[in-house]
């Protein structure tokens, strides 16, 4: 796989995440306990074997990189594998990239070097399991300038996608980036295909369309809304390749977390019985860095209210849940729940401490939190919206000790 360069595009502020965003950038976000986002795309990677690697960062993106750096330390250099971080370098211009398109034209220089003779475009912050190396496979076959990864989603929530239409030899007909009124799939008037912003471009192709579309007068310079709709009016060979699941589920699972909800609904993808993503699967590893802790500790159990005891949840090395109730939760490591706690259907980060006598549901914790003794989250929403962040779908979000001290005292 030596002529195979993959690029990640992890630059993304990420504003519909925030304040989970605000030190840090999307990808580089905290997901199912031990994870970053990134590392289910990176692993995806590593598990296609394909390790010749770009990062394309951009926005505070100190925090990724530093998880990168300790992470994904194991490429083997001298067979030629690499993981690179490249924040902009203004190489061509003084700008920020200005769309996917630009983040990779301003990186033409690294994309030479490499000399890759296809290009593997991913997204940084989308939570799925799928080998690359199959959709390769039928872009060599049908000789295409760009193959598409695409997925069947309901009509009704198309929308938010770009949406192909397509013939019975997956060549792609037409393209529309997040259309009112999205076309459906032939036979399945319920269902759309709609792009994974999963790319495999011919290397050559890659860099006339770049450096067309730097110049082009009134353009956004973005695959979805620029680059993918004007090859296929130029009619280039440009094919989608229906999602092949490694998840082995009945339903096929890709996840944009792109808001705070979706985020946490895909952390309680994690923690039932038969969960929809499956993480303990040895055949296809999600790789992260595993920190040196001791293994979690549950204390002061209470067999007739079920103190000290943790339910349906994913635990981290280091936590202690101590004479306390835990269910349907997604603890980071060194998470400390004191004596006489409830914490429900929430996600804790590294090290927070929840104290005494609290009760918690259906809420987002800020790493090194400290929650004081008697905290009440999640059963008065219209109380916290006063105080924190609380989504639509009822999710409340802990940033900061001072605003739960705030809370607390009702100041």
């Amino acid at each position: 796989m030596q002529k195979v360069l993959t690029i990640v595009l992890a630059g993304g502020m990420g504003e519909r995440l925030y304040p989970l965003t605000k030190e840090r950038a999307k990808p580089a976000v905290p997901f199912g306990g031990l994870y970053r986002i990134i590392d289910f795309t990176l692993s995806n990677c590593f598990n296609s074997h394909y390790r010749r690697i770009l990062v394309l960062t951009q926005y505070k993106s100190n925090s990724l990189a530093r998880h990168i750096s300790h992470s994904w330390n194991i490429m083997h250099t001298e067979l030629g594998e690499f993981i690179e971080v490249i924040p902009p370098q203004m190489r061509v211009n003084s700008n920020w990239y200005l769309g996917t398109a630009d983040a990779l034209y301003q990186n033409l220089y690294s994309i030479n070097q490499a000399d890759p003779e296809e290009v593997l475009i991913l997204s940084g912050d989308h939570i799925y399991k799928m080998n690359y190396q199959k959709m390769l496979r039928q872009h060599l076959e049908t000789e295409a300038d760009l193959t598409i990864g695409a997925i069947e989603t309901p009509v009704s929530d198309a929308s938010r996608f770009g949406v192909f239409e397509v013939d019975n030899s997956s060549r792609v007909l037409s393209f529309e980036e997040k259309p009112p009124q999205p076309r459906t799939i032939p036979g399945n008037p319920s269902a759309a295909l709609v792009s994974m912003g999963i790319y495999i471009f011919k290397a050559k192709v890659l860099k006339e369309v770049l450096e067309a579309d730097a110049f082009l007068p009134g353009s956004s310079h973005d695959f979805g809304k620029d680059v993918i709709p004007r090859m296929v009016e130029n009619q280039r060979a440009v094919y989608v390749f229906n999602f092949q699941d490694e998840n082995k589920k009945d339903a096929k699972y890709w996840r944009d977390v792109g808001t705070l909800d979706s985020y946490w609904e895909a952390n309680m993808d994690l923690v039932s019985v038969d969960p929809h993503f499956n993480l303990y699967d040895r055949k296809w590893p999600m790789r992260t860095h595993v920190p040196s802790l001791p293994p979690a500790k549950f204390v002061f159990a209470d067999p007739g209210v079920r103190f000290g005891a943790a339910v349906d949840s994913i635990v981290s090395p280091g936590c202690i849940v101590s004479g306390s109730l835990v269910d349907h939760c997604v603890l980071g490591p060194e998470v400390r729940i004191n004596s006489y706690s409830e914490v429900h259907e929430s996600i804790l980060f590294d090290r927070v401490v929840v104290g005494r006598k609290s009760r918690i549901r259906r809420a987002i914790i800020e790493k090194d939190v400290v929650v004081p003794e008697k905290t009440v989250l999640g059963y008065n929403l219209q109380e916290d919206a006063r105080y924190f962040r609380v989504t639509e779908g009822g999710i409340v979000v802990v940033e900061s000790t001072e605003k739960l001290l705030a809370h607390q005292q009702k100041i």
